[in-house]
Formats: structure tokens, C-alpha cells, sequence
């Protein structure tokens, strides 16, 4: 089961990825000595907390895999000294930059290991990466001389959009020194949203059901999340859009009644798809559910599905499931 759970109790387009993935191998400006790096300092307030750089972090521990991907588009590879929780296999782009970094936990570390990694900056994904039943507050590492950073679909206060997204790359990439590489990947991103758009001019909007996990109820994307804004982008219509949340547990009468014509499924974990698909064709609650009849499913690996850089170019992979007609 992925932290996302309990974080909520309080064709992906490689010509985009691998430009900047590539940045990794190289010298990390971040690191050299030397005058005061340009930009700093720099006060930015992320999910309330307001925190003043004097110079980029050196030191980095990554909790969950879409934020270790954010540092690893941008080339900062070389700052990271550890990572952990990986909810599905990284993009080929970033497979040699995921392995040269310490996995400090398969899913989070304690208190106590996470301090051993001696970092100077925490990048969680969920906000369970600062759970405070584990002393991992964002106070509390930084009564322990440790700057954090969370996630902005954990805190946006309204809808999450691609904006969000693009706030995320662009904080982290001043963060740590390199705008300028986090501008060249936005700048693509946009230029991918807007060709799968042009590509959707004329289609039907498709009514979706997302189906993360879950048995006696569905665990599924709300309204709140970028999952959200993604099948609105792609071509669909979330039918689960009205859920006050960016995951959340439906009913399965729900589903039934929402009549959702195709089925999203997000890929992680130990349950395969295949296994999920099995679950939901064999449930008589749903057979009379148009995607069931019709076995109308789409995938996304999960990490496509959260606020990070896979976000614009998954959009066009949605698409092309949604509606395989528009690319005829």
C-alpha cells in the first residue's frame, strides 16, 4: 500500500525527459566552491513553513519516488545522499542516476537513520515523509539543523493544477541554484501539454473512474489532485471529481451509479494490473458498469499520476488510451 493512504489522514514522451536527465553526469554547479552563488539567498515559504537558503543544499535525503525524480530531471544527482519509497520502477531516462544514490529504506526511514545520513535538506513527497508519530516533523528536523521541503499537491488549499506543477520544478530548481534548468524543462513541458491538446480539439469528454486500490471500497482520485487536472487534459471526465481530496474511498455503489465508461488503473505495488482487472471484471456489483462490460481500462504507473516532471508528458499517454481515434 503506498504512503499516499496515509498521507491523506490529516507513450511517456522521452525526447522531453532525457535532455535534462543527462544533466546528471555532469559537473553539479551546486557543489563548487567558491563566491556566494547567484540567486541566494533565497526565502521561499513551501505548505507554510518559511525557509531562508544562504546557499543550495548539499546534503539531500529524497522521501518518495516523484520528488527524487524532480531532483534527477534537474541534474542534482550528485546532492542526494540517500533516498526512499519507490512505488514503481524510475523512467529508463533516470535508471543510472536512481542507482547511484543510497536507497536509506524501502519505505521510510526512522528518525535515527534518517539523521545518520548526516543531511542538510529533506524533499518529501506525501506528508507522511514528516509524520509526526515517527519524530519526523518538519520541526523537528529543524530543531535538528535540517531544511525541508514538501510536495505542493499536499498543500495547495484548492485544486492542484499543471501550474502547481510547474511551481514545484520551478522552486526547487532556485532552490538549489539551476532556474535556468528548471525553465528549459517547463518550457517543454508546456510545449507537450500543448500539442496533446491540439490533438483533443473535437473529443467527447470520456466519464472516468480511477481505481487505485481497495476491495471493500475503491480507493480513487479525487478532485483535488493533479490526477484530476490529467484525465481532464487527456480527453475524460473524473467521475469522482466532487471528492473534497486528491485520493480518497468511494462506495462501490457509487462507481456503479457514476456509470463510468472507462477504468483508470494506477500501477504499483504488489497487486499487479492484471490482478486488479481480475478484481473488478469478476465483481457482480459491477457488471452492468459500461467500462466492465466494455473492458474499457487505461494504466498509469502511479508516479505518472502525482505532482512531478512525468505529470505533463503522462497526459499524452492517457490520451492515447482515452482515445486512441484522435492519433489515427
Amino acid at each position: 500500500m503506498s504512503s499516499r493512504r496515509h498521507a491523506l489522514i490529516p507513450a511517456v514522451l522521452l525526447p522531453l525527459l532525457l535532455p535534462l536527465a543527462a544533466c546528471g553526469a555532469g559537473p553539479d554547479p551546486v557543489r563548487q566552491s567558491g563566491a556566494p552563488a547567484d540567486g541566494f539567498p533565497y526565502t521561499v515559504t513551501n505548505c507554510g513553513v518559511k525557509t531562508t537558503f544562504e546557499a543550495p543544499p548539499k546534503r539531500v535525503v529524497t522521501m518518495n519516488q516523484h520528488v527524487t525524480e524532480i531532483m534527477i530531471e534537474l541534474g542534482l544527482t550528485k546532492s542526494l545522499v540517500g533516498t526512499a519509497w519507490l512505488d514503481d520502477k524510475v523512467l529508463p531516462a533516470y535508471e543510472k542516476a536512481y542507482r547511484s544514490v543510497p536507497v536509506i529504506a524501502e519505505e521510510y526511514p526512522s528518525k535515527e537513520k534518517l539523521l545518520a545520513e548526516n543531511p542538510d535538506f529533506v524533499y518529501g513527497g506525501y506528508a507522511s515523509a514528516f509524520a509526526a508519530k515517527d519524530g519526523r516533523t518538519r520541526d523537528d528536523l529543524k530543531g535538528a539543523g535540517i531544511d525541508t521541503r514538501l510536495n505542493l499537491e499536499n498543500c495547495t488549499g484548492g485544486k492542484t493544477s499543471m501550474d502547481d506543477v510547474f511551481r514545484e520544478v520551478a522552486e526547487v530548481g532556485r532552490t538549489f541554484g539551476v532556474a535556468d534548468r528548471a525553465a528549459k524543462w517547463t518550457a517543454g513541458a508546456r510545449a507537450t501539454l500543448a500539442t496533446t491538446a491540439a490533438g483533443l480539439e473535437d473529443v467527447r469528454p470520456v466519464p472516468v473512474f480511477v481505481y487505485d486500490s481497495g476491495d471493500k471500497t475503491a480507493f480513487t482520485a479525487g478532485g483535488k489532485g493533479i490526477g484530476n487536472e490529467m484525465i481532464n487534459r487527456a480527453g475524460g471526465r473524473n467521475v469522482f471529481a466532487d471528492l473534497d481530496k486528491s485520493f480518497g474511498d468511494a462506495t462501490w455503489e457509487q462507481v456503479v451509479a457514476r456509470e463510468p465508461e472507462a477504468i483508470v488503473i494506477y500501477d504499483y505495488g504488489a497487486t499487479t494490473v492484471a490482478q486488479k482487472k481480475k478484481r473488478l471484471l469478476e465483481d457482480p456489483v459491477l457488471k452492468d458498469v459500461p467500462a466492465i462490460r466494455n473492458k474499457r481500462f487505461a494504466v498509469l504507473p502511479l508516479s505518472d499520476a502525482v505532482l512531478g516532471v512525468r505529470a505533463p508528458a503522462a497526459v499524452q499517454r492517457l490520451a492515447d488510451q482515452l482515445h486512441p481515434e484522435a492519433g489515427e
